[in-house]
């Protein structure tokens, strides 16, 4: 499998919106995609207008299957970006506990 970036804009109204929509793509990835995809991780982005985008981060074994999961788990798709390669500086920070 590659990995690819996928870029989805203005996909989620909310924080709640949201982890629905991660919910679904977990379930469809890991119960009905798992030979094809998997989900590394994801940025939540803040967009000008109060919505929320994400960079998501996937092994796929394919442009295609990643828009058949978006597809099945009712995710939006804005781009799709094959990655040459990983540089890691520093790990990426931890979240603040509450």
């Amino acid at each position: 499998m590659k990995q690819y970036a996928i870029i989805r804009r203005k996909g989620f109204a909310s924080g709640p919106d949201l982890e629905a929509a991660a919910a679904r793509s977990t379930q469809v990835g890991d119960e009905e995609m798992s030979d094809d995809i998997r989900w590394i991780r994801s940025y939540v982005l803040a967009e000008e207008d109060g919505a929320l985008g994400t960079l998501c981060i996937y092994e796929a074994s394919s442009p295609e299957a990643i828009r058949e999961h978006a597809s099945r788990a009712t995710l939006p798709v804005d781009e799709i970006v094959p990655i040459a390669d990983t540089v890691v500086v520093r790990p990426d920070p931890q979240a603040a506990e509450a």
